[in-house]
């Protein structure tokens, strides 16, 4: 197919934003192409193709439950394209045909969605139908597999655009892992009146960890509690020891005697983007120091 030269855009109408995750992710190879019938809006009539060969950028989008797929393609010659695909509410995309589709986002809850806009040019409302081949998720809207074919129809118009996309990226990466300990045994210093606390933290990849938590002890019907946050700069292959000091927040110092240690480790899984926890409640015995 060749590119076809555009006729005169209006501006598309505004979209809502799905759930989708915080980055575009780059295709690796892939391609989008789709031609349309005389008297087709968002084609003109003409043929289009684009791939990752011929130096165009493709990146995809998912939502978390891999109800929608979104492929956007910012071509070598200035085009600009995307087309949304989105099984009906609550059910993940996966292989079949996808009848009766409406204009995402604003399907019904029962229906599917399908959009294919760009250069200035989109559907007010449209019908279509779309057929997925093959879809391969990973964690987090990962796409790794995806090849879909589809036809549009604007405005309840006989005529229509038709077209496919094909993805495909390396297999997903595994979700950063973190292991936290908290050791059993810590410090009460008389001098001061802190505690002292010590562990390892684990984690498969690199990561900066962050350590929060709160230390109980109670001594004579009196509560003595604090709270204390550590940085620790974890890489993967061995664990990695860290130290906390927790400041007692009245007046009564910690103690020798046995306490209540929650913790909480929290990083950034550095390919997803998103905050991954563990939590650990330990009983550490203080002694003096």
């Amino acid at each position: 197919m060749t590119r076809a030269a555009a006729a005169v855009a209006v501006p598309v109408l505004a979209v809502l934003v799905g759930a989708v995750p915080a980055q575009a992710q780059t295709v690796a190879s892939g391609s989008l192409s789709f031609s349309g019938d005389e008297g087709d809006y968002i084609s003109g009539g003409g043929s289009y193709a684009y791939s990752t060969a011929a130096k165009d950028r493709l990146t995809v989008n998912a939502s978390e439950d891999g109800n929608h797929v979104s492929v956007s393609v910012s071509a070598f010659n200035s085009d600009w394209w995307t087309v949304d695909l989105a099984a009906p509410s609550g059910t993940a995309l996966t292989a079949g045909t996808y009848d009766g589709a409406t204009r995402w986002p604003f399907q019904g809850a029962n229906a599917p969605g399908l959009s294919l806009d760009g250069n200035g040019r989109g559907c007010n409302t449209l019908t279509g139908t779309f057929a997925v081949q093959n879809v391969v998720f990973g964690p987090h809207g990962y796409v790794q597999t995806l090849d879909a074919t589809f036809e549009q129809h604007c405005e309840g118009g006989t005529a229509a655009a038709r077209g496919e996309v094909h993805i495909a990226n390396p297999p997903a990466p595994a979700e950063l892992g973190i292991g936290l300990k908290v050791a059993t045994d810590g410090t009460a210093s008389t001098l001061n009146g802190n505690a002292y606390l010590h562990g390892t933290v684990e984690c498969t990849a690199a990561a900066q960890v962050t350590l929060s938590g709160t230390t109980t002890q109670v001594k004579h019907n009196v509560i003595i509690r604090g709270n204390y946050s550590v940085p620790v700069a974890c890489k993967p292959g061995a664990p990695v020891p860290w130290k906390a000091t927790v400041v007692p927040t009245g007046t009564t110092p910690f103690q020798k005697g046995k306490a209540e240690v929650v913790t909480q480790a929290t990083a950034l899984d550095p390919n997803y983007n998103t905050n991954v926890s563990v939590d650990d409640t330990s009983v550490v015995t203080l002694v003096k120091s």
